[in-house]
């Protein structure tokens, strides 16, 4: 009997602490460059020392904002460009990434293994990703 239950593999328990902190480091991070007069379609650069990334403000409400950001990576046919829409909460000052290149609406919880490989944590992992991408430089600037 106690091979059986050694057999079973544990229950993913995502920690939800953790994955609120990261959104939180994401709306700070997102906060240095968003622009100070939100209309829909704006777009605008952010250049740092370890790129540029491309921004535009999909959609503006009164407590939501819900932008696009890519990374240009150049012209290259073996490389996408990094791209992520994301949520921005001001009331509770989280950002959260809503879609990802090919994944249109992330799960909290995946089952594993799954039909597209997705980690079980497949959210947190997007949402760390995008932490890794707005660390382009401490020194943020604006480029039009």
């Amino acid at each position: 009997m106690s091979n059986v239950l050694l057999a079973r593999k544990s229950k993913y328990q995502p920690n939800v602490s953790q994955f609120l902190a990261l959104c939180g480091r994401n709306y700070m991070h997102i906060q240095r460059w968003l622009t100070q007069e939100p209309s829909e379609g704006k777009q605008w650069r952010v250049s740092g020392e370890f790129g540029q990334l491309d921004v535009c403000l999909l959609e503006n409400t009164r407590y939501t904002q819900l932008v696009q950001i890519s990374r240009c990576v150049g012209s290259n046919e073996w490389l996408t460009t990094p791209k992520v829409s994301v949520r921005i909460y001001h009331d509770a000052k989280l950002a959260e990434v809503l879609t990802s290149q090919q994944i249109y609406q992330l799960r909290p919880v995946y089952d594993y293994p799954n039909m597209h490989m997705h980690h079980r944590d497949e959210k947190y992992q997007v949402n760390a990703f995008l932490e890794e991408l707005l660390k382009i430089d401490n020194l943020t600037k604006f480029v039009s």
